[in-house]
């Protein structure tokens, strides 16, 4: 009984180790994808920014022109707008010209600003995946150690002791070995 229980736990115990490994790889892989899209919806906030910054200052002339009623100059800066903000413009004037600017009507989304939010989603998304990656091959690592005890009463059981401490022992053993069995089973697997 107690070889059997011995071969069965080093077989366990050596997936425990090869799963966990597993998921520290899968763990990494999908911190890195994070990092990345990271980096990513910081270049799409960058670009937004920058078409915001240059649809202010062509808006700021406008509205200087518009002011100093110098008609024919605001139209030639109208004209100028990108399609982005002459949307938002279009839709400001639609709406009576009540809120702010262009740049506070909804309407108004300079380019990069979606790429950066779905960016940024998805970078969220696989730091999620990987704490929860992490957190599986904590899971196995920690089933490692169970059946690591498994193997040692297994062994103690075979030393020269009183009979009802040995079938103690091994009754033990195996009894442990059976609850890490079924723990193992509600893991996922990844090969």
């Amino acid at each position: 009984m107690a070889v059997f229980v011995l071969s069965i736990t080093a077989v366990l115990t050596a997936w425990c180790g090869f799963e966990a490994s597993k998921w520290g790889g899968e763990m990494s892989i999908a911190f890195s994808q994070a990092s990345s899209a990271r980096v990513q919806a910081t270049s799409a906030e960058g670009e937004a920014r920058d078409a915001r910054q240059f649809d202010l200052s062509v808006y700021a002339e406008w509205v200087r022109a518009t002011y100093n009623g110098e008609q024919d100059l605001a139209e030639y800066i109208q004209e100028r707008f990108t399609p982005e903000f002459t949307i938002a413009f279009d839709a400001w004037t639609a709406g009576g010209r009540v809120e702010a600017g262009p740049f506070a009507v909804p309407e108004y989304v300079p380019p990069g600003t979606v790429e950066a939010a779905e960016l940024t989603e998805r970078a969220d998304a696989k730091f999620q995946e990987a704490l929860t990656n992490n957190q599986r091959g904590d899971n196995y690592s920690l089933l490692t150690v169970l059946f690591a005890l498994v193997l040692f009463l297994t062994a103690m059981s075979q030393r020269d002791l009183a009979p009802w401490a040995r079938r103690f022992l091994l009754i033990g053993a195996t009894a442990l070995g059976a609850v890490g069995v079924v723990i193992l089973s509600t893991f996922p697997i990844r090969i």
